[in-house]
């Protein structure tokens, strides 16, 4: 079994950040996804990438995370933290076309035609389809964010905490976020990994 809790999903305020009021989900929703509810079996493959180790996960489905990590140990701890209750299962052979096409988008590919099993609240999954709507070699502003999905400005650190949650990275692009001065921000796996990446998609690595 993967063995860790997934990292809280409050309701009425989302990572301490009071959400616009019509965001605010149900307790019930959260506690599913505190659950990992309907993901009880989980195969993931690791493999190397430009920005270190790259874990790839997938359900029946679709892809349901991608994390970096700087050893294997840590990439299978993340996603025993996220996905608390489920068996995961190594099976680098499943999922060698999902690695490719992951690996392809290093190299422009788009990412269109993958599928994503994304389990979040509401305004995480606007939050996230705003990002897979922000083109390759553009940001987006975290208030910015806010605004392509309709929420105030004063949404913009819920956006951020919407983006720290995302489990699947490239195929949902938070590294495009940053803050409006035009700082990195935050990135899950490491600014260094997030620079890179950004670097990587202006062509200028």
């Amino acid at each position: 079994d993967v063995r860790a809790g997934m990292p809280a999903v409050p309701g009425p305020a989302f990572g301490g950040v009071a959400l616009p009021p019509g965001d605010r989900e149900t307790l019930d929703t959260c506690a599913a996804l505190r659950q990992g509810r309907g993901m009880d079996r989980i195969r993931y493959a690791l493999a190397g990438c430009p920005l270190g180790r790259m874990l790839a996960a997938d359900t029946e489905r679709g892809v349901c995370a991608v994390l970096f990590a700087d050893g294997n140990a840590a990439a299978v701890d993340e996603l025993a933290a996220r996905f608390p209750g489920a068996a995961a299962i190594r099976d680098d052979g499943r999922l060698a076309d999902t690695v490719a096409g992951l690996l392809a988008l290093f190299d422009g590919a788009p990412a269109d035609g993958m599928r994503l099993d994304a389990r979040g609240t509401p305004f995480q999954a606007r939050v996230w389809g705003a990002l897979r709507a922000t083109p390759r070699g553009e940001t987006r502003a975290y208030a910015q964010l806010a605004a392509d999905i309709g929420a105030p400005a004063s949404a913009a650190r819920a956006v951020g905490a919407a983006c720290a949650a995302n489990p699947i990275a490239l195929a949902i692009p938070c590294h495009r976020a940053v803050r409006a001065d035009g700082g990195l921000g935050g990135y899950r796996w490491g600014l260094d990994r997030k620079e890179r990446l950004l670097a990587i998609e202006r062509g200028a690595a």
